[in-house]
């Protein structure tokens, strides 16, 4: 019995340390929920007017388009609804909307 409190410090210093692990993956999950989120709201034409549920509504419409002739069509039509909106409450947008297919892509524009 003269282990038991060498046993004790190490059992009490493993879970704290498992529990930092814990604590540092939900903290890292988190952070990359809220990058994910942020760069879809930057892609969605006038997504600092809209409501969550708004671009969730966006997307999903955007992903049921079965063409790409459909989905330009959505796109032209959120982007008269956005500049409508913003003109509305006093602010202004670029005039064209960002270009779909999300950016640069892979690679960021390195070569």
């Amino acid at each position: 019995m003269k282990y038991a409190p060498f046993y004790t410090t190490v059992l009490a210093a493993s879970l704290i340390t498992a529990g930092g692990v814990v604590i540092a993956q939900t903290q890292s999950q988190t952070r990359t929920e809220q990058q994910t989120q942020t760069r879809t709201e930057e892609q969605i034409y006038g997504s600092q007017l809209m409501t969550q549920q708004e671009r969730n509504e966006y997307q999903a419409r955007m992903r049921a388009a079965k063409t790409d002739q459909e989905r330009e069509r959505i796109r032209a039509e959120h982007h008269t609804q956005m500049q409508e909106r913003a003109k509305a409450q006093g602010k202004t947008l670029p005039d064209s909307p960002p270009p779909h297919g999300g950016g640069m892509g892979p690679g960021g524009g390195r070569r």
